[in-house]
């Protein structure tokens, strides 16, 4: 008896455990994004309730979502950092820079999407980058961190060898891709803007614009342009949360391949977008555009920011930013 009843004792007190540890989970989850439909999934798990459907399988049902949008992903992750956002979604150089100031204490939960991004120009002279000079202006999201500037980084290394890998960084200028697409089409001091869908689309359709090279080109391939990522505090402490928020992002990604035109539907509801929706069904599903949670091209980034010592860490691979909740994936 007295072994039965220590044994009953020991399970009351670990399902008490397990109560206390299911309660000690937050009951809000605050993720971001920028503008952009390269942030579809972000819009399409706010638009259905994904996080808080997932919720209750993995015992916190009180859970729910709250979402912003930022203008780049400097101010995303200052915010993170600060402990007003749990999960912030931006280009994977923000990550790898996190990930290395905090010493690993900020890792990737995965991938959102790998879309081509677009370098454009309204200087008729501008035909490939080697025909860029200091009288060109070329907004990026973030000067010297975006995706878009570290791909820039890594032209110039090509084009000019390791020392000159900064020779595009003086003619960068900060502005998110609403504000520059609106000054590169209306005489708004820039000759080039490296964007993203759908503005840099819009933007092709202007008088005199053109095409200089692509993050395609740039990479030989695709590159993550979004993923998410936290603290490693948040996601030891809230694994329940976590498994909700992953399970709402494959969701999302599987959604928007099986119902892209909805998916649209639900972006251009969300952002008042005024491309049309046929327009921007044909921009996601381009055989090049990707919404899944594998990273793809994050490591030739992150040696390319390890080669310029921007990161003062190498990681041994792409595995070493993320959590181990990604480490299944097939990911580069």
């Amino acid at each position: 008896m007295k072994r039965f009843v220590a044994r009953a004792l020991a399970v009351l007190l670990a399902s008490a455990s397990l109560a206390g540890t299911a309660r000690a989970e937050v009951n809000e989850i605050r993720i971001t994004r920028q503008p952009g439909i390269i942030y579809l999934a972000v819009i399409v798990m706010q638009q259905s309730g994904l996080v808080e459907k997932h919720a209750q399988e993995f015992g916190v049902p009180e859970l729910k979502a709250s979402y912003s949008v930022f203008g780049g992903g400097g101010a995303a992750t200052d915010a993170l950092l600060s402990g007003n956002v749990d999960v912030v979604t931006t280009g994977i150089s923000n990550l790898l820079l996190l990930w290395d100031r905090t010493k690993g204490n900020v890792k990737g939960y995965g991938a959102s999407s790998a879309t081509p991004m677009w370098l454009l120009s309204n200087n008729p002279k501008v035909k490939t980058l080697s025909d860029l000079t200091a009288a060109d202006r070329i907004a990026v999201p973030t000067v010297k961190i975006s995706s878009q500037a570290i791909l820039l980084q890594m032209a110039a290394r090509k084009l000019y060898g390791d020392a000159g890998f900064e020779h595009f960084d003086a003619m960068e200028v900060t502005l998110g891709h609403p504000d520059a697409a609106v000054a590169l089409t209306n005489g708004g001091g820039l000759t080039g803007h490296f964007s993203g869908s759908p503005f840099q689309e819009a933007e092709s359709k202007a008088a005199g614009m053109h095409v200089v090279t692509t993050s395609t080109e740039i990479m030989g391939g695709p590159i993550s342009n979004a993923v998410y990522f936290g603290l490693q505090k948040f996601h030891d402490a809230n694994p329940g949360v976590v498994k909700a928020f992953l399970a709402a992002a494959r969701e999302a990604a599987v959604f928007i391949a099986a119902h892209p035109r909805e998916a649209c539907e639900m972006y251009v509801a969300a952002t008042g977008d005024k491309a049309s929706l046929n327009d921007l069904v044909a921009i996601i599903t381009r055989p090049d555009s990707f919404y899944d949670l594998t990273p793809v091209g994050t490591f030739a980034a992150a040696s390319h920011m390890a080669d310029i010592k921007v990161l003062k860490t190498r990681p041994a691979s792409w595995k070493d930013y993320f959590f181990s909740d990604a480490q299944g994936l097939a990911g580069n």
